[in-house]
């Protein structure tokens, strides 16, 4: 046996699924496509979370373009956060070219177009579906860890969630919890200090200043009503193919604030609302976050471990997550020993600190007989990438260089008029579009000063009344005879006194 039957082997072996799986592409061995070496994935793993990288250029929006539409073709919705704006096309058919069908012969994968449904969703006044969420569904753990809290200040926060709770005075957006803060260290400050301890001012202006910091990132846009229903990212269109939702996030890529405050409260929803799937044969919905480096640059800790912990979890859930970004290192070690499937396209060795990410990058694989792999991270080509994946057993597949299937939808983006003619026919545009403004503390608490105030006013009236009416009555006859006494001593004393300077004069 040669060494290309060997490798073929080996693959076959590897990547062989009893159950339904993606095909992603063929083989690589030596710069050779082998076309009978196919690279599959089990769809009962991909709950298991994975990473895509590589540098600009190389090609994972179209690898992330070929895993939506087979998730789609299986009926499994996705939710795609797409930060530069260039993944629409796949509500689209694609068009056959040379450079295509050339690949696809190598591959031995017939090619077809065709196109996917989509939604569009935004977080900001981009068209779309609107994305919102209450401050209330968000906790005061959770809202906290977002603000970067400390524990006294986080402790405020759930005085504050409590007060609201106690008084039935919902908190829907930021201008509430604003007002509830400025209520309890004026106003309320007694009311507060009685029934729930001493609050230090100090405390909650740190806390205003970081909820004002999120409101200049967008923040007053996405809280509000009404709220999002994650049941609407799971639908499924009249031929069976799941939705494919689409986040357009292009201008929020200088709110990472924004970005990670979304992601964390929409994973920490699906968490508690979604029920236990276990061992399931496919996954029940699969999430792409494009530019991940962007909600881990600007986390703090605390919003990581909970990021870490909520990863670790949701995969019983039936939910897989799928980080995209350039280098692997972009994403922390505790999230980056989550990721089951990894595909890692080319990376480029300019710099000594380049070559460096290289050698770690590699040291992430699975070593193989058949590659130097710091060696091939350099030289694969547009569209081909090393894969490691899970086999359905949770064993880890060997490493293979893979030529990649091309999209069978448009590789390219969406014209203005073709995303208004899907943001017309959407239901959920509609169903989103209003934007509420129900009674809630901002309006309840400002009812209530207005009553305080009144009251003050109206006690203030009275002791005015009281005084003018005292000062009118006539001085009774105590008060008369006291100050004539008060008169007849205050004049003698002056006499005394005035004779006792002029005796002494006249002595002398």
């Amino acid at each position: 046996m040669n060494k290309s039957e060997k490798f073929t082997e080996h693959i076959t072996q590897g990547y062989q699924s009893k159950g339904e799986s993606i095909l992603l592409g063929g083989a690589i061995l030596d710069g050779e496509t082998l076309n009978n070496a196919h690279i599959k994935i089990p769809l009962k793993t991909l709950n298991r979370h994975g990473l895509i990288a590589g540098a600009t250029g190389t090609g994972k929006t179209k690898t992330i373009q070929v895993l939506s539409e087979q998730l789609s073709s299986f009926g499994i919705p996705v939710l795609m956060m797409d930060i530069k704006g260039d993944f629409s096309g796949i509500a689209k058919e694609g068009e056959e070219k040379s450079f295509i069908t050339e690949r696809h012969d190598k591959i031995n994968i017939p090619y077809q177009t065709a196109s996917f449904p989509v939604e569009l969703l935004s977080l900001s006044e981009q068209s779309g579906v609107r994305l919102r969420a209450t401050v209330s569904e968000f906790g005061p753990v959770l809202f906290s860890r977002i603000l970067d809290l400390n524990d006294t200040q986080a402790g405020v926060v759930s005085i504050i969630f409590k007060y609201c709770d106690d008084n039935k005075m919902p908190l829907l957006d930021l201008k509430d919890f604003k007002k509830v803060i400025n209520y309890i260290t004026e106003e309320g400050k007694e009311e507060i200090t009685e029934s729930y301890g001493k609050i230090s001012t100090s405390t909650t202006g740190i806390i205003l200043r970081k909820i004002i910091e999120l409101e200049q990132q967008g923040g007053e846009l996405f809280f509000g009503e009404m709220s999002f229903d994650i049941n609407d990212l799971m639908r499924i269109d009249e031929n069976g193919k799941g939705y494919v939702n689409i986040l357009r996030l292009t201008d929020i890529q200088d709110k990472p604030k924004l970005f990670s405050t979304f992601m964390l409260s929409l994973l920490a929803e699906i968490y508690q609302q979604m029920p236990e799937k276990g061992d399931a044969d496919q996954p029940e919905l699969v999430i792409f976050i494009d530019e991940a480096h962007l909600i881990f640059k600007e986390a703090s800790k605390a919003l990581l471990e909970q990021i870490e912990t909520i990863v670790k979890l949701i995969r019983s859930k039936g939910i897989g997550i799928y980080f995209i970004t350039q280098n692997p290192m972009d994403v922390p070690s505790g999230i980056l020993a989550q990721l089951g499937l990894k595909i890692q396209h080319a990376l480029r060795a300019f710099t000594a600190n380049d070559r460096q990410d290289i050698k770690q990058t590699a040291d992430n694989y699975p070593s193989s007989e058949f590659y130097n792999t710091s060696e091939i991270l350099t030289s694969l080509g547009i569209g081909e990438a090393l894969v490691t994946a899970l086999n359905e057993k949770g064993i880890p597949t060997p490493l293979a260089a893979t030529m990649l299937r091309a999209p069978m939808s448009r590789m390219d983006v969406l014209t203005e008029s073709e995303i208004q003619e899907i943001n017309t026919k959407s239901k959920l545009v509609k169903k989103y579009s209003e934007n509420l403004d129900r009674e809630s503390a901002y309006e309840m608490l400002n009812k209530k000063i207005a009553h305080i105030e009144e009251e003050a006013s109206k006690e203030e009236e009275n002791k005015t009344t009281e005084n003018r009416t005292s000062t009118r009555q006539e001085p009774s006859t105590t008060e008369v005879v006291g100050k004539s006494v008060l008169k007849v001593l205050t004049s003698a004393t002056f006499i005394r006194g005035a004779f006792g300077i002029l005796s002494k004069i006249l002595r002398k």
